[in-house]
């Protein structure tokens, strides 16, 4: 009986069905690629993101000041109470 294995390619995600018995490659299997995005694509994705970095960026800069602030409201109320 015989006693195949499958492995797979990590690069080029290729299939081989091997005979660990007798080590020999008895069926391959070439992937064909599927993603075949355009520059134009890869670059308008990056885009998006960079968009989206930039307004959480600005999201948490603004919470820190609101914090901040209320930091300083709160400090100074005590301040003036003692």
């Amino acid at each position: 009986m015989a006693n195949i294995i499958e492995i797979e390619c990590p690069e080029c995600h290729a299939s081989l069905w091997v005979d660990a018995d007798t080590r020999v490659i008895v069926q391959h299997k070439k992937i064909k690629k599927t993603n075949t995005a355009s520059f134009d694509d890869l670059l308008l994705k990056e885009k998006v993101k960079k968009e989206k970095v930039e307004e959480r960026f600005s999201m948490a800069r603004e919470l820190e000041q609101a914090k901040k602030k209320k930091a300083e409201e709160i400090f100074n109320k005590s301040l003036g109470q003692e």
